[in-house]
């Protein structure tokens, strides 16, 4: 997510001016301190959901305490405590039933004002837009977990290599594609569901990022030429 703070994400919280911001999946927090710094300047709140946070916290508030606080929890138990954000990046657990029902939740807290926010979505294309990753595989529900392994992905292959790859280190589902498989699977199954009027805009650069924006030809047509001119 961090690569895209420059071109995309810092220009749209300057056009929009977001005043709650949610980030799931700060890692080391690289993007963590440049929306911090945003929030400084903007009076703006920043939360924060991670359950292993990579980064020095005590440091991390240090750059702005007012402005910064520290969910350590799973989205899906984190999401319901933060009432209605702006803005959600969403870089946590790439798998589909965690992000279809963190769109959900956030779906849930918009029923009670009538506006669904911007929401921000990393690892959109390859490899996981059709692949389902599990950081703890054991937090997923039977039901929604595919089978996988600690093996690595190649670019063309659906089934996992058993030598090399990348993200190997991970747990990958088995197999590419199918129901319920993948990041962009749960965002495209969310909004065949969803009453609300939403646009979808895609990057498919960086392994690839969607932008959720309630609709509005003006905003949509502004995000486009954003896109555009970020050239990712």
């Amino acid at each position: 997510m961090n690569r895209f703070w420059g071109k995309v994400i810092k220009p749209i919280f300057l056009k929009e001016q977001p005043k709650v911001i949610v980030e799931i999946g700060a890692f080391r927090g690289e993007n963590t301190v440049k929306i911090l710094r945003y929030c400084r300047r903007n009076h703006a709140k920043l939360h924060v959901i991670d359950p292993l946070p990579q980064f020095n916290v005590r440091q991390m508030k240090r750059c702005g305490k007012q402005h910064f606080t520290l969910i350590r929890a799973l989205s899906l138990k984190a999401l319901p405590r933060i009432p209605n954000p702006d803005v959600l990046l969403i870089d946590g657990d790439h798998n589909w039933y965690t992000v279809y029902h963190e769109l959900k939740c956030v779906e849930r807290s918009a029923k009670k004002t009538g506006k669904f926010p911007i929401v921000m979505l990393h690892d959109t294309e390859w490899p996981y837009g059709r692949r389902d990753s599990y950081y703890l595989p054991e937090t997923i529900p039977p039901p929604y977990r595919k089978p996988y392994a600690k093996k690595g992905i190649v670019l063309g292959k659906s089934r996992l290599v058993n030598t090399g790859g990348l993200n190997y280190q991970f747990n990958n589902a088995l197999y590419e594609n199918g129901e319920k498989n993948g990041v962009l699977t749960a965002i495209e199954d969310f909004l065949k569901e969803t009453s609300f009027p939403i646009t979808f805009h895609r990057v498919a650069s960086h392994n690839g990022l969607g932008i959720l924006v309630h609709k509005d030809e003006l905003k949509d047509r502004w995000i486009q030429e954003v896109l555009k001119k970020s050239r990712l």
